[in-house]
């Protein structure tokens, strides 16, 4: 992209602006002057080979990149912009910004706070290489600070969503009465919203919005293809939305046609359905092409118009203004450490068909699967699909943030990583989660028709029918069993466990082995 023109002094402030701040408003921008002050955006390989990012999360970050650049060279602020094939790319966004400080001279660095700690120290070393001042500002983005969330977090001894979500409604004055008490009188509605489909399955599904591919996305697809050819992931379906007016119809869209449905449903699961009823908003969400206020607005102004009932407008709120605000302050009052944390001891590799869809497990090759075609699989396959045969399996809990973090379209680290660590895989040892959440192959023959259709059986632990899931969850109760029994929450599966006998356990840690090993076909 071309050069600003040449000013006629001296350049103040080289504002920086990531590929996931994609925001005209955000606090970078405060006191910007075109006459003296200009933006700084550069696509690096870095950002998609420190994990194997997939090419739908890459064309999606640059797209969204590219088109962004646009808006602001038509509101007129100066940009310097490296594109990835530019020659003399330095490839980082440590290496890259230490090549234009040295080239643009400027007098200071501003930036609004970014959402990986990586990328901050990266970029804190080089403004200090360079002798600069680097003014990182409080990211508006967010409807909690994450000194707020300190300040929440300080002297509890757990940090439950619950408790946080309830501030949070407080505070913002979402689903509450006149009296300032939440709306139907509950503050949670989710018991109501763990439905499964009936066996007619999910039934007609309002269709999301897609956006065609323009010029620069298509560009950028070509891009992707032949820089990451060998990254996993394709490109024939791409359509996600990669601008501003992009993500405001998908909101729209949704709002209007797809969250009344979306309540009793949400964790249910159907084969060949990735979409369903849910939002699909959290990667523009995460781009900052939305602003969550304006989501929870319409999420709300649907229920007090009587457009949607509560139970769907209040699972939904929770997740926006609840879940996304939460993992953030975990994220950031637990860093660095938090990457490390592994209490569970996990240290298995993960199983090299996370990458390619090819196991014998139904709902395992039919959630990886769309993750690879569009990037996306929704909260429960996350859960309670991928996320939980790693847990049982007893995977390294870095090598599948890795992997989350490379697959996903919606992947920035500040939401991923506690997702994955805490949520998913219980390695900070309960910081976030009360329990580990773990479960058999029956839960997913409850929410889901894949179990018919596999050659495994989710009824049984042992065998060579024995589904995978259903075996590591006893083998994990039993590797765990000092453990868990001091977990109120885990008493009745501990208890169950007791009810096996030497022979029973024994054989179920064989066939545990043998997962392990590799040597159970699909598995």
């Amino acid at each position: 992209m071309a050069e600003p023109a040449s000013r006629p002094g001296p350049l103040r402030h080289l504002v920086l602006v990531l590929g996931d701040q994609l925001d005209a408003e955000a606090s970078g921008f405060d006191g910007f002057d075109p006459g003296c002050d200009a933006v700084w955006m550069a696509e690096v390989a870095e950002e998609s080979t420190h994990v194997w990012s997939s090419q739908p999360r890459t064309a999606l970050f640059l797209a969204a990149m590219r088109h962004f650049a646009q808006a602001l060279g038509a509101a007129g602020r100066p940009l310097h912009y490296t594109r990835l094939d530019d020659p003399g790319n330095r490839g980082s966004l440590a290496a890259q910004l230490a090549a234009d400080i040295a080239r643009l001279r400027p007098q200071a660095l501003v930036m609004t706070a970014p959402g990986d700690w990586r990328v901050l120290q990266a970029l804190r070393e080089a403004a200090a290489a360079a002798g600069l001042a680097l003014d990182v500002r409080e990211d508006r983005h967010f409807l909690c600070s994450v000194r707020e969330f300190a300040a929440h977090a300080r002297g509890r001894k757990q940090l439950r969503l619950e408790f946080f979500y309830r501030e949070m409604r407080r505070r913002h004055g979402v689903l509450l009465t006149p009296a300032g008490e939440p709306e139907g009188g509950e503050w949670n509605y989710d018991a109501d919203n763990r439905k499964p489909f009936g066996p007619q399955g999910p039934g007609f599904v309002p269709p999301r919005a897609t956006f065609e591919p323009d010029a620069t996305t298509r560009e950028v697809i070509a891009l992707v293809r032949e820089r990451f050819a060998a990254h996993p992931g394709r490109l024939d379906s791409f359509a996600w939305p990669v601008t501003r007016a992009q993500a405001l119809q998908s909101l729209q869209r949704f709002v209007d046609e797809r969250l009344a449905g979306f309540g009793d449903v949400q964790d249910a699961l159907w084969p060949g359905e990735p979409w369903l009823w849910h939002s699909h908003l959290a990667a523009a969400l995460n781009l900052k092409l939305l602003n969550p206020r304006e989501v929870v607005a319409a999420a709300e102004a649907a229920y007090r118009a009587g457009r949607a009932p509560l139970a769907a407008v209040e699972g939904f709120v929770r997740q926006i203004l609840g879940w996304r605000e939460y993992v953030r302050g975990i994220y950031w009052t637990q860093m660095p450490g938090y990457l490390e944390r592994n209490e569970l001891g996990a240290h298995e590799p993960l199983p090299a068909w996370y990458w390619t869809g090819d196991t014998a497990m139904a709902c395992l090759k039919d959630a990886i699967g769309q993750t690879l075609e569009h990037g996306y699989a929704h909260h429960i396959q996350r859960l309670m699909v991928t996320g939980l045969y790693a847990l049982l399996l007893g995977v390294d809990p870095k090598a599948l943030h890795a992997w989350y973090l490379a697959v996903y379209v919606d992947a920035v680290e500040w939401v991923e990583l506690p997702n994955t660590l805490g949520m998913s895989q219980y390695a900070d040892g309960g910081v976030m989660a009360s329990k580990p959440y773990v479960a058999t192959g029956q839960y997913i023959a409850r929410m889901s028709p894949h179990c018919k259709g596999c050659r495994f059986d989710p009824t049984q632990r042992t065998g060579d029918r024995a589904c995978p899931f259903t075996t590591l969850y006893w083998d994990f109760l039993m590797r765990h069993e000092q453990r868990l029994a001091a977990n109120p929450r885990m008493a009745l599966q501990v208890k169950n466990l007791a009810r096996l006998a030497a022979p029973e356990r024994e054989a179920v840690a064989a066939r545990a082995t043998a997962i392990r090993r590799g040597e159970v076909a699909g598995a």
